[in-house]
């Protein structure tokens, strides 16, 4: 059995299913696994779509913590982002985000990735504003 956050028996995915995409022979590394920068900007698009709607407008990526790299991702694998609220501040939404797979499209699915993501709400100007009050 794997160890606790390492996408064992019996683990589930936490958070919404944000996004889903497929990894294709152009993202691989020079490893023949697919490399972790595409994973991480899938990642910050889901990010970006559910702190976006949290805070009701446009948002930016200002930190990526805790990024932890669990197993490689192949060709044909389909990656699935969830993505949760974990934090709402005055101008910040904290996000935690896990990237899982279906082997082959149709495998097991394993935990590949997970971080900590923080989004800034801002304004037209680039500048920070409030997060609306809500959920």
């Amino acid at each position: 059995m794997a160890a606790a956050g390492q996408g064992g028996l019996g683990e589930a995915p936490q958070g919404a299913l944000t996004l889903r995409t497929l990894a294709m022979p152009r993202d691989v590394n020079v490893n023949g696994d697919i490399f972790g920068g595409w994973v991480l900007s899938q990642m910050d698009i889901a990010g970006g779509i559910v702190a976006g709607d949290r805070a009701q407008g446009r948002v930016a990526t200002v930190a990526v913590d805790a990024m932890k790299f669990i197993r490689p991702v192949k060709v044909g694998d389909v990656l699935c982002i969830y993505a949760r609220v974990e934090r709402v501040g005055r101008t910040s939404i904290g996000l935690g985000i896990e990237a899982w797979v279906l082997r082959g499209r149709l495998g097991a699915r394993e935990k590949v990735t997970e971080a900590v993501f923080t989004f800034v709400a801002i304004d037209d100007a680039g500048r920070p504003r409030p997060v609306p009050e809500g959920d």
